[in-house]
């Protein structure tokens, strides 16, 4: 298997990526829509074998890199071949990740005692190489995101760490976008051709290996009551310790403790905030007391498992009782939906964040909040 070697400097080190993992690759550079949960009927037995290591690793290291990604990634690498090789002048890469040595080896791996390396280098051990590799690469998501974020650049930041392991970070960094066009960072049409079928081949395994998650069954929760009253101005009180809301926003969320429950750590709602002042986003229905948010999980983690379900219960549940509690529209794990937005491709629309939030991030993308606006 040939690597391809593109030089250059940059934030993180470069890797070299075979060719033979993209040359089948179609072209078109999609925007990063990451999916939580996991499809474990789609993807690779291997990957079900460590799926747990992932999910520790990423939870404990680097919250931000979705497990999705983690398995999508490495199939673009290795095809979840862990003895996978690719020889060059440069002596080679390696495992699921494809790290040559000096990368391994920053990782906190053993240097190569032959190439390829023997049967039992730590490299091309699975486990050990997805403990070692995933915190490299998050510190590859780590230095894109920080860039991005510096310089305003559209790519989204898990973008922004696959175009660092294919090309060099200062791809990124001397890119107009993030992603190399051919004649800028030192790429030719080769080289942004390269890039943008791997991202894209990313962006498809993504896709095919997510699970449909929600929405869910609600029909076992009781119906809301319905908001009779008046709700022009933001005098209620907040639960969750902001300023004040609105009467029809508070009754929404008393309904939604009702139906589920007060948020606690043991609770399908683990935190929720309601009134906040918003600065960065003048149009927020947040510091009119119009507006709360609801965490299934921990705050900027992408959740899985249960609380991903507890998270598709809640979501499913409003919409299915917006008239009642006069929803203006819910954003939830990338997409967005109003009672006047058609489903276009699942649930609601695509979440682009309105140019304030990366759509890509746990966040900003909504991946780890049910937020809620209410009409009043």
């Amino acid at each position: 298997m040939r690597a391809f070697l593109i030089t250059g400097g940059g934030l993180v080190a470069t890797l070299l990526i075979p060719l033979l993992l993209i040359a089948a690759l179609l072209g078109g550079l999609a925007t990063a829509t990451p999916a939580s949960a996991v499809n474990t009927a789609a993807i690779p037995a291997l990957a079900v074998q460590h799926l747990d290591t992932i999910a520790t690793v990423t939870a404990t290291e680097c919250p931000e890199l979705p497990p999705l990604w983690v398995i999508a990634h490495v199939q673009a690498e290795s095809s979840w071949d862990p003895t996978a090789f690719s020889s060059d002048r440069n002596g080679g890469a390696a495992g699921l990740y494809q790290l040559n040595e000096a990368n391994w080896t920053d990782a906190g791996g053993a240097a190569w005692a032959t190439a390829p390396p023997p049967a039992d280098a730590d490299v091309l051990q699975p486990d050990e190489h997805l403990r070692r590799a995933i915190p490299w690469v998050c510190a590859n998501l780590r230095a894109a995101a920080a860039h991005l974020q510096a310089t305003g650049k559209p790519t989204a930041a898990l973008d922004g760490m696959l175009v660092c392991h294919i090309a060099g970070c200062g791809r990124l960094t001397d890119s107009a976008t993030g992603i190399p066009t051919a004649g800028e960072a030192g790429c030719d049409r080769t080289c942004a051709d390269l890039v943008t079928n791997y991202v894209d081949r990313v962006h498809t395994l993504v896709t095919q290996y997510g699970a449909a998650a929600g929405p869910v069954s609600v029909e076992d929760l009781p119906a809301p009551t319905p908001f009779d009253g008046l709700s022009a101005l933001c005098t209620a009180d907040d639960p969750t310790g902001g300023r004040c809301l609105t009467s029809a926003t508070r009754h929404a969320h008393d309904e939604i403790v009702r139906a589920f429950g007060a948020p606690g750590p043991d609770a399908p709602i683990r935190s929720a905030g309601c009134w906040d002042q918003h600065a960065w986003n003048p149009d927020s229905d947040h510091p009119r007391g119009q507006a709360c948010d609801y965490f299934p999980a921990a705050a900027g983690q992408f959740p899985q498992g249960q609380e991903l379900q507890n998270g598709w219960r809640l979501a499913t549940w409003l919409r299915t009782h917006a008239a009642t509690l006069k929803v203006k529209y819910l954003i939830w794990q990338g997409r967005f939906w109003s009672p006047d937005t058609p489903d276009n491709n699942g649930w609601g629309r695509p979440y682009t964040g309105g140019g304030v939030y990366d759509p890509a991030d746990a966040t900003g993308g909504h991946y780890d909040h049910i937020h809620v606006s209410v009409r009043e």
